[in-house]
């Protein structure tokens, strides 16, 4: 089993795609959305995994401020496209192996979601 990830920033750390809700749009359609233009390629919903929240601080203008993120993890599956059609905030887009994706990742959340992820993909196999 392999997964689409995306290097980004300066730092060129290794995460999943995903990116802000837009008006009118479910979390369920902006992962989809969001797979095609950071990691250029076509999936179909399979199911949620995760919905994980936290606070981080960062600038708005000119001051400090505190912010509530929600992150909505779902199962996607590969249709069709590749990697390499990636759009231009990302530095690098390519498949990985799971249990090598999972340590590749720069957060702990993600690594999380990954974990959770391979289990349910071993548990759909099963069935």
């Amino acid at each position: 089993m392999e997964v689409a990830l995306i290097s980004v920033g300066a730092k060129a750390r290794w995460q999943l795609p995903k990116g802000l809700v837009d008006p009118g749009e479910t979390p369920e359609v902006t992962a989809v959305r969001e797979v095609r233009e950071e990691a250029g390629i076509t999936t179909t919903l399979v199911q949620k995994i995760d919905t994980i929240a936290y606070w981080y601080v960062g600038d708005k203008g000119r001051q400090r401020v505190r912010f509530h993120k929600q992150v909505h993890f779902f199962l996607l599956a590969y249709q069709h496209g590749q990697v390499t059609d990636h759009d231009w905030e990302v530095n690098e887009a390519r498949w990985v192996n799971l249990p090598e994706a999972i340590g590749m990742l720069a957060f702990k959340s993600e690594r999380q979601v990954l974990e959770k992820a391979q289990t349910l993909l071993e548990t759909m196999l099963r069935e």
